[in-house]
């Protein structure tokens, strides 16, 4: 920097020996300007980088005060995989914005005296011309346009990759939001910054809705033929994240295929099973099919779980075992209240029948396994007897039964 400044120091100590004072106030201007503006995107860079630390600051701090449940921890889990990801997208978006701002603002700085800059605007490539309401409008798209086509574009998909990650930094700072409706807001603002920016640049280029309305015709009969299929997931999808009767993290049933939703892009969303695979299904299936959602408004589950005890036991005592061991589980609610009831004489039990909940779906297998090992030690210490299948058999002794007994054959 001070190499530079001295190059020009000398070149205006030169220009005003040279007796250009003129050109000289120009060019001193410009350096103050380009000086400030440095300065500025400077403070500017280093507020938001603060601010950013700030806010991870504050979800880490409170990823690290909230409650030790199972259920906490998944989601502490959670942010804190997308949270170095998002660090990572604010940290460019801050950069690419401060390059941007660099390079607009050293441009009007220095446009006026650069004079070969306007030579961009004198190459005419096409002509525009369109008429609405009467008026005519008359559009030269030149070099300087493309440049500026150019420079749009990028900034457009910079901020649809980039924004969405600093709006969901800020939205983690608010508990009472969701992952989910975090992920419908970022995805949102993803299409409006895509959808603007399109926009922009048609109208740069001098195409106006009176020459597109043919090209949408055309359009909306080849989506009639062939499109339609991509068209009904896309509107499907947008449904899924305005009405929101899926959300990312929700654990849903669809067909015979159980996962939980990771992901909700334009044309389908994708589900992770049990098993660790990634099922993509159309949003279209989501829509018009009939799902199944575990946790769309209340994520409690219930449970069923039956035994089966031999006749001739204690029934009542069965019945006050079984409920202390359903209530001392601490995965089980206490609200809504477990029912232990006597619900059948079977073919060959007496059965017995336990409904409780449990937070939400992950729990369910798990809980019922620590039950059902529970109960097998608890009546084998009540000497109640956990029945199982018999049958009887009957001969008919009518006649005389011939029994013959037989060496094996070596």
């Amino acid at each position: 920097l001070r190499n530079i400044f001295l190059l020009f120091l000398g070149l205006i100590v030169f220009i005003v020996l040279g007796g250009y004072l003129y050109s000289a106030a120009v060019i001193t201007r410009g350096i103050l300007l380009s000086g400030s503006l440095v300065a500025i995107l400077i403070f500017f860079y280093a507020v938001m980088y603060r601010w950013s630390l700030i806010m991870r600051r504050k979800v880490r701090f409170r990823e690290l005060v909230a409650d030790s449940s199972d259920e906490e921890e998944r989601l502490v889990k959670e942010e804190r995989v997308s949270i170095n990801a998002l660090s990572v997208a604010t940290a460019k978006l801050l950069i690419f914005s401060v390059m941007v701002l660099g390079v607009l603002g050293l441009w009007f700085i220095w446009a006026p005296t650069l004079p070969a800059l306007d030579v961009l605007n004198d190459f005419v490539l096409w002509t525009s011309t369109s008429t609405e309401g009467g008026v005519t409008f008359t559009q030269n798209v030149t070099l300087a346009t493309i440049f500026g086509i150019v420079i749009l574009a990028m900034a457009v998909v910079y901020a649809a990759r980039d924004v969405p990650s600093l709006i969901e930094l800020v939205l983690l700072q608010y508990p009472s939001v969701s992952s989910g409706s975090r992920y419908t807001i970022t995805t949102i603002i993803g299409y409006v910054i895509f959808a603007g920016g399109a926009i922009a640049l048609l109208g740069m280029l001098g195409l106006r809705w009176g020459q597109l309305q043919w090209l949408v015709a055309a359009l909306g009969v080849g989506i009639g033929f062939g499109l339609q299929e991509i068209v009904a997931n896309f509107i499907s999808g947008l449904i899924i994240l305005f009405e929101r009767p899926i959300r990312v993290g929700d654990i849903v049933t669809i067909g015979e295929t159980d996962g939980v939703i990771t992901k909700i892009r334009i044309r389908a969303t994708t589900l992770r099973d049990w098993n660790g695979k990634e099922l993509v299904v159309p949003n279209k299936e989501f829509i018009t099919g009939r799902l199944l959602n575990w946790s769309l408004s209340d994520s409690n589950t219930r449970i069923v779980l039956e035994v089966g005890v031999a006749y001739g036991s204690d029934v009542e005592r069965a019945l006050t075992v079984l409920e202390e061991i359903v209530r001392e589980n601490p995965d089980v609610l206490d609200e809504p209240q477990p029912s232990i009831i006597m619900t059948a004489f079977g073919d060959n039990a007496l059965l017995l029948t336990a409904r409780y909940f449990v937070p939400s779906v992950e729990y369910l297998w798990l809980t019922k396994s620590e039950l059902n090992r529970t109960i097998y030690k608890r009546f084998n210490e009540e000497g109640i007897v956990i029945a199982f299948p018999q049958r009887d058999v009957h001969f008919d002794a009518e006649a005389p039964i011939r029994i013959q007994l037989e060496q094996p054959q070596t």
